[in-house]
């Protein structure tokens, strides 16, 4: 099935379902976890910008929150491989896969409703630049 799975993961409860949802078949699979996440060194201020346009800012939050995920894994008897980097969320994502030669590319549904499906979101780009098999997991509340 799939030995190699990458997740994107940014914080929000519904980046951590698409997380609980690659862990399960990374497990059935016994195959390999990559959690990622991304993050932009910013130098203005971002007060007015919505939650949902916010990036993480910095290596320490973004390194914290993948700590913080890879207990989901190893719950699971699964050893995950963490990676951070600096950049857009959907290229990073993409990059990664491609580096690990991933088979499967998990990412959650946010962002493919209203504004953001017009303006661009992490899954619509990650399911036309990926260079594997794309997983949206349906993380609506």
């Amino acid at each position: 099935m799939f030995q190699v799975v990458v997740v994107g993961a940014d914080g929000s409860a519904t980046a951590r379902r698409a997380v609980e949802a690659a862990v399960e078949m990374a497990a059935m699979s016994g195959g390999a976890l990559h959690i990622v996440s991304a993050f932009e060194s910013k130098t203005y201020a971002e007060g007015g910008r919505p939650a949902e346009f916010r990036n993480m800012s910095n290596e320490g939050d973004v390194d914290a929150l993948l700590q913080t995920l890879s207990f989901i894994a190893k719950n699971r008897g699964l050893e995950p491989v963490l990676h951070s980097a600096t950049g857009d969320a959907a290229g990073v994502l993409v990059r990664t896969a491609e580096e690990v030669g991933a088979d499967l590319l998990v990412v959650g549904n946010k962002g493919m409703k209203g504004v953001r499906r017009v303006l661009g979101s992490v899954p619509n780009s990650v399911a036309h630049d990926a260079p594997c098999s794309v997983f949206i997991v349906d993380t609506t509340e």
